[in-house]
């Protein structure tokens, strides 16, 4: 395999299999804007509730398809979208977006969740980005001022994880119930550094820049393991790591997206600090590689766990995180690494009849049907962004 043919491939996937099953499956005709749930079995569920997060991420798939493809199908799904996290989501009274709507699209988790507020500025300022609509960079910088009034810790930096509907303290901030109940977490820094990115590419506000900038320190300061190159994934409010857990994903995700907004950035003196890390952190995340060419979850460093499923996602971003290194740093070990993990994703994750991709593979070989094809958290993004990411790098 060539790099041009996985280019190829990866296009196709994207506008035969990903896109049609959300544009075709997914769209509540009689609710408006997205159903909640299809089921690793392929039943929908019209009556599940709408996340922000799938919603968001739905946005930004689609608005991102139209800006490289210029179909406008994909403008129609992105502008559904748009009107679905700004007339239903967004919270008029007190700003932010609310967690979950019922799925007639009133609100029924109203709590402030900033990861999914990240993921709503991500979503509006790639629509913007693709077809110049101001209200969506207006909401875009809107939910910015929220985030920085209400969650960032001026003292102790970086940013609280969740509030009540009006901004107050709030008793359990999971994101889910997989997750701990700590106070400043990875993944949302992470997913904070992600939009905040996307939001410099078409708002260039010196204040964002900062904030952008002290992103990058927090993760190459606080976040990262200086020792072992994972990231820390839980904190206390002193920035204490409060549990050892390896995420294979999120680092190689990690190493990628803190380099793209370094790059974004562009500044000399963090790019020169930053490309020494992104190295590190994605051969750390190489200890999650398996000789199928997937890459495993986590590791449960306390208990000496291992879950060795293979997740779409973390799939997804494996391919993209080795391509980085083999584009940026001329890795060609990398690349191949990105090739066999493609291949796996090919013959193991892909639905190929039905549309979409499963949640995930187990280590004898197994699909896992019981988890979502599409729901709260099983979205268009990490498989619809692996596609364009390798589209747009070599185009």
């Amino acid at each position: 395999m060539n790099i041009g043919c996985m280019r190829q491939e990866m296009e196709e996937v994207l506008v035969t299999n990903i896109l049609p099953f959300w544009m075709n499956k997914m769209t509540d005709e009689v609710n408006g804007g997205f159903y909640g749930r299809i089921t690793g079995n392929g039943v929908l569920v019209p009556e599940a509730v709408k996340g922000a997060i799938l919603n968001a991420r739905i946005l930004w798939t689609f608005s991102s398809a139209y800006r490289l493809l210029k179909k406008e199908e994909y403008l129609v799904a992105a502008t559904r979208a748009k009107r679905t996290v700004v007339d239903s989501f967004y919270d008029k009274e007190f700003g932010g977006v609310y967690w979950a709507l019922d799925y007639k699209g009133r609100p029924s988790d109203t709590k402030k969740q900033i990861y999914a507020i990240g993921f709503a500025i991500y979503g509006l300022s790639e629509y913007h980005r693709a077809t110049g609509d101001t209200e969506a960079l207006e909401y875009a910088v809107r939910l910015f001022e929220d985030i920085e009034k209400h969650s960032f810790d001026s003292v102790k930096n970086g940013y609280c994880e969740a509030l009540t509907r009006e901004w107050g303290e709030i008793a359990d901030m999971r994101l889910s119930d997989k997750d701990e109940n700590e106070r400043k977490t990875m993944n949302t820094h992470l997913h904070i550094l992600e939009s905040y990115t996307n939001l410099y590419r078409v708002w260039k506000d010196n204040r964002l820049k900062e904030q952008l900038r002290n992103l990058i320190e927090i993760f190459t300061d606080k976040i990262l393991n200086a020792e072992t190159g994972h990231l820390e994934l839980f904190f206390d409010d002193d920035w204490h790591s409060r549990n050892r857990i390896v995420s294979y994903g999120h680092d190689i995700e990690a190493s990628w997206l803190i380099h793209e907004a370094a790059l974004v950035l562009d500044d000399e003196d963090v790019l020169k600090k930053v490309e020494p890390l992104v190295e590190f952190i994605a051969a750390a995340a190489d200890e999650g590689l398996m000789p199928d060419g997937a890459m495993i979850y986590e590791h449960f460093l306390k208990k000496q766990k291992t879950d060795t499923d293979r997740h779409w996602w973390v799939q997804a971003e494996n391919v993209v995180g080795h391509v980085n290194l083999y584009q940026h740093f001329e890795d060609e070990v990398a690349l191949q690494k990105a090739f066999r993990c493609w291949n796996f994703i090919r013959e193991n994750l892909i639905d190929h009849e039905n549309g979409e991709w499963y949640w995930s593979v187990r280590a004898d070989g197994t699909v896992n049907t019981k988890d979502d094809k599409a729901g709260f958290w099983k979205c268009p993004y990490h498989s619809g962004r692996m596609c364009m990411e390798i589209m747009e790098r070599f185009s």
